[in-house]
């Protein structure tokens, strides 16, 4: 099959949890292109069934690729959230058999290890892994203030303190984000999760680090340095915000066009009724040159 026919065939969208699949959907439908979406079982939400979708369950790849042949898809989404599972409690279809030394392979290494194994693989197969920002790129957080609050130029110092912290975790593949206030780091991310690191920076903070009239420190989430970025690109949405205000925080700031935005008018008024800013941010150039 040609780029051409390729970039006109349905797009597949592999979905795990959360609100995105079907928002990439949505957007990619909208613009005329037709779209199957392939919930797995346990992961991705009920409302994938609004559009052409096929259901598996974990271990079902001969499932999957027999879905995508026999819809005609040849690019790829892979987005939404999933849980690691269990290989014990899997049950493989032949297809994943046939597999089974590049699955056992998968247990081995970090996040971005797996991520980018699973990519090389299904390219091998001839499909094109698309990310959701090339597909629906209006679902990318832009450059600046989005809110009517800004950061003040203390937030501003913590968030180069941030995305400082955010490289360096990534270079070790640990994690996304963290947070700073007044230039101390509360938290940081790891396999716990964004929303889990907020809860303990919550725990930790005890209203300390408030300022008088106002609140402290700023969430800053980026993709790590050389993450694959088409699978595994970072996400907020408006549980975020609210996480974000639980744990004293005067707001968030990510990385401009690197990260994935969930109900974003959803989100934008819950910053504004909490009274926390969120800005897009150009990522600085690496600290190595």
């Amino acid at each position: 099959m040609s780029q051409t026919d390729m970039a006109h065939s349905p797009l597949a969208i592999i979905a795990g949890n959360g609100t995105l699949p079907c928002a990439v959907a949505a957007s990619v439908a909208a613009g005329g292109r037709p779209v199957h979406i392939i919930g797995i079982r346990g992961e991705a939400l009920p409302d994938i069934e609004r559009y052409p979708h096929t259901w598996i369950k974990w271990g079902e790849i001969g499932k999957l690729f027999a879905t995508l042949e026999g819809e005609g898809c040849r690019d790829l989404v892979i987005i939404g959230g999933v849980t690691r599972p269990d290989l014990a409690n899997i049950k493989f279809d032949l297809g994943a058999i046939k597999t089974l030394p590049f699955i056992l392979s998968l247990t081995i290494g970090g996040d971005d290890h797996v991520l980018s194994s699973v990519v090389r693989y299904i390219e091998g197969k001839g499909y094109r892994i698309r990310g959701a920002g090339d597909v629906a790129p209006q679902l990318l957080v832009p450059k600046g203030v989005l809110t009517q609050k800004s950061p003040s130029k203390e937030d501003e110092a913590d968030i180069v303190t941030a995305l400082r912290v955010v490289e360096a975790l990534g270079r070790l593949d640990v994690g996304q984000a963290a947070v700073v206030a007044r230039g101390y780091v509360l938290a940081v991310e790891a396999a716990e999760g964004t929303d889990a690191m907020l809860e303990r920076c919550a725990e930790l903070r005890k209203h300390r680090l408030r300022r008088k009239g106002g609140l402290a420190g700023v969430l800053v989430k980026a993709p790590k340095p050389g993450q694959e970025e088409r699978v595994d690109m970072p996400t907020i949405g408006p549980h975020t915000v609210r996480n974000a205000a639980a744990a004293g925080l005067a707001g968030v700031a990510v990385a401009s066009g690197r990260v994935l935005m969930a109900e974003r008018e959803a989100m934008i008024a819950a910053a504004d009724e909490l009274g926390l800013f969120l800005t897009g941010v150009q990522l600085p150039p690496p600290a190595d040159g």
